[in-house]
């Protein structure tokens, strides 16, 4: 599937709109329209049902180590500066950026990807930001003119290697930078912030600075004890979030699955230390199950365990849920969803202050000398002091619980859901002439229209049945009426916003009180009672 084709029906159909369009529009951010907004709210729906509120609090799910209860929280945007300090994400929720002198433009430096080339006795690194589909081609181009060679002298150019990320080459000044015209423009890699900075109240002083979160997590870690002590609930236990985070992405790309506000599906859950390996285990595949039976399925989608050296200093265990997004080169995966073995790490941060791995490779409180007192120090970020351990009521025992994160992004989600319904085939129009026909092949769960209502034509009181027929279904969940244009171009057009059935009044309807349901998939068609029509397309879409 190419990336483009899905991009165009997403606007045409109403499913996504670039930000602030009419001015431009603005990088990184993204709107959602009227097929989108469902298509995400039914995401975030079954996602909420599944986790939260349809839990059996009191079953041993398959593959769990004993019953668990799951709960919610909305926690507030903006929080508490020292927040983010205690967290870590105030010193070290950076990338690594690069500018270009010339052009001004600035890069992330692991997203930056080219390729070394020789000509002409001279040996550069190319780069380019086109998509992978057009890498190679753009790759030959900026070769070209960094040689000053034409079209018909490609076949001088020496290519050396794979394309690789920027962040492997050794010798910045020997690469060529997208849109430059000399070699050797790029800045060494520095540190940025990714977290939007914003004044808190009318005074504007530096004591008033505070951040939009990053992340939604932090605000379940410091309403541990509030959750304990108001909803009386016992480890083990889940606490789920959705909302909104900000991250000051360097370079925004690749439509949604890269932005600078995005919305989150988080859930932190607690357990014993002792538990906690088996627990991970558990969500980990139980993540990964639940994207397979939405329709997310085959060699596009893979569980990967983290390395050694790809895990936080924290973390015990670290597994992401990937897809093979169609941007992405040939054999690369996108992340979707992590589950992270956290420790006991947030907690004791939230209490002690910031911690960090010593040499040993325990975590302990970063501290900080004394200005004066060198042989003394002090911790770099005060923690909140509170006591967030947890006390077990039967055995007395006391501890910090371990937690772990399956941590989901809605919109990545909702790309890759997109991506994978994306489907063409031929079928024949009115005429009976062959036609490609684009179809969204949602799961009906997540499909933001469920089934729509045709009268084959505007007359014979046919549009009243339909009519009637259409407020019936209204009232479970969302359906559309149509009764302008041929029929088989009204049923093109629920294809591609993804409706999975269509009901058509027609002249039967009139003789014995059926219409005809036709399956967007498989085109069966088969008769309903008008009276159970409501009943049979609930059933089949719950």
């Amino acid at each position: 599937m190419e990336m483009d084709k899905l991009v165009s029906l997403c606007k045409r159909r109403g499913f996504l709109f670039q930000s602030s369009e009419i001015y431009g529009g603005l990088n990184g951010f993204w709107d959602y329209g009227p097929l989108g907004v469902e298509l995400k709210r039914n995401l975030k729906n079954a996602w909420w049902q599944d986790m939260v509120t349809g839990h059996d609090d009191l079953a041993t799910l398959p593959g769990a180590p004993s019953p668990y209860e799951m709960t919610g929280l909305d926690c507030t945007i903006i929080m508490h500066p020292q927040v983010w300090k205690c967290s870590g994400h105030f010193d070290l929720f950076c990338d690594m950026m690069v500018d270009c002198k010339e052009t001004k433009r600035r890069y992330r430096y692991d997203q930056l990807r080219g390729r070394w080339v020789e000509a002409k006795g001279q040996r550069v690194f190319v780069t380019t930001t086109a998509e992978a589909e057009a890498e190679g081609e753009d790759l030959q181009r900026r070769a070209l003119k960094a040689f000053n060679l034409r079209g018909k002298d490609a076949d001088q150019l020496a290519w050396d290697g794979d394309v690789v990320s920027l962040d492997k080459v050794d010798d910045l000044s020997l690469a060529y930078a997208p849109e430059a015209k000399e070699v050797g423009t790029l800045t060494e890699p520095r540190e940025f912030n990714l977290m939007f900075k914003t004044i808190v109240g009318a005074m504007g002083t530096a004591d008033d600075a505070a951040f939009l979160r990053p992340e939604t997590a932090q605000g379940i870690f410091v309403n541990f004890k509030n959750v304990l002590d108001s909803s009386r609930v016992k480890i083990p236990f889940g606490i789920a979030q959705q909302g909104k985070s900000f991250r000051n992405e360097i370079t925004p790309r690749n439509f949604t699955f890269r932005s600078r506000e995005f919305e989150q599906m988080e859930i932190e859950f607690f357990c014993h230390p002792n538990e906690s390996r088996k627990w991970y285990e558990y969500w980990r595949d139980r993540r990964m199950k639940w994207y397979t039976d939405l329709g997310l399925a085959g060699e596009r989608l893979q569980l990967r365990e983290h390395d050694a050296d790809e895990l936080s200093h924290y973390s015990c265990g670290t597994a992401d849920i990937e897809y093979a997004f169609p941007f992405l080169p040939e054999g690369e995966f996108g992340e979707l969803e992590g589950i992270a073995h956290r420790g006991d790490f947030d907690l004791r941060s939230h209490m002690e202050g910031k911690l960090v791995k010593n040499a040993e490779g325990c975590l302990e409180l970063e501290t900080v000398p004394i200005e004066g007192h060198p042989d003394r120090t002090r911790p770099k970020y005060k923690g909140s002091g509170r006591d967030l351990q947890y006390r077990d009521e039967v055995t007395n025992e006391r501890f910090t619980p371990h937690v772990i994160e399956p941590s989901a992004g809605a919109d990545r989600g909702a790309l890759a859901f997109l991506c994978e319904a994306y489907h063409e085939d031929e079928q024949p129009d009115d005429k009976g002439k062959m036609q490609t026909r684009v179809v969204m092949q949602l799961h009906p769960r997540l499909a933001p229209i469920k089934a729509a209502v045709f009268p084959l034509v505007k007359k014979d009181g046919m549009p009243e049945i339909a009519q009637e027929i259409y407020r019936g279904l209204k009232k479970k969940f969302p359906a559309f009426y149509d009764e302008k244009g041929a029929v088989g171009r009204r049923y093109r057009r629920q294809d591609e916003a993804g409706t999975p059935y269509c009901i058509t009044v027609d002249g039967q309807t009139l003789d014995d009180n059926t219409v005809t349901v036709r399956d967007r998939d498989s085109l069966e068609q088969w008769r309903v009672k008008v009276d159970d029509v409501v009943a049979e397309i609930e059933s089949r879409v719950s």
